[in-house]
């Protein structure tokens, strides 16, 4: 776990290049899915999406590399990568392209998680410790959302996709699920702490602006 107790420091910075990005991806949220929703676009909505997973893998490359890492990426970052999740899941459950059961337990996973989060924050903790594992479950799902709109139709190419992106998205939602039990462990850990934490310790999360 991140110790947010002290005094501020640079990791408190909210004008950074990468915070840029991800303040860019999150006004990317509702576009697309006014595009899966309204006119159905779907090129136009994986275009979005794929722009989505890029500057995601981008403002985490900027953060190493201009050494610009704030408490704020560290939360907004896997909270933009979450909103994209949702609107691919509830918008691909809308059009049933996958079960609404997929939706309720990945949104549960969620939800638990946030419910620890404000547990911690109350006991003066940050975010959790990136786990690399959610980061690929993440990465798998993004993978799987497009290939799920592309391979909506009737055509032997579309088949095709579809049977890759229903792998793609079985997987996805294993390891989503599999990286919320690690960051239970890790909840778990942290309520067998002494209260207060100890002196605080600026980590720098990876995949974070």
């Amino acid at each position: 776990m991140h110790d947010v107790a002290g005094p501020p420091t640079g990791d408190d910075r909210l004008w950074t290049v990468p915070n840029a990005l991800s303040m860019l991806r999150l006004a990317g949220v509702p576009l697309f899915l006014w595009l899966m929703l309204g006119p159905e676009a779907d090129g136009w909505a994986v275009a979005v999406l794929a722009i989505g997973g890029f500057t995601d893998w981008l403002d985490g490359k900027l953060a190493r590399v201009l050494d610009q890492y704030s408490r704020f990426g560290a939360m907004l970052d896997p909270a933009v990568d979450r909103l994209y999740i949702l609107a691919a899941l509830v918008g691909l459950a809308i059009r049933d392209i996958v079960p609404w059961w997929a939706v309720g337990a990945l949104l549960a996973r969620d939800v638990v998680l946030a419910v620890c989060v404000f547990v911690l924050r109350r006991r003066g903790y940050g975010p959790f410790e990136v786990v690399y594992l959610g980061k690929a479950a993440t990465f798998v799902l993004l993978y799987a959302f497009p290939l799920l709109l592309l391979g909506d139709g009737p055509s032997a190419a579309e088949t095709a996709v579809r049977v890759i992106a229903h792998a793609f998205a079985i997987w996805g939602v294993a390891l989503y699920i599999w990286s919320g039990l690690l960051y239970l462990v890790q909840f778990g850990l942290a309520m067998r702490r002494p209260f207060p934490p100890p002196a605080p310790r600026f980590g720098h999360p990876d995949g974070g602006g």
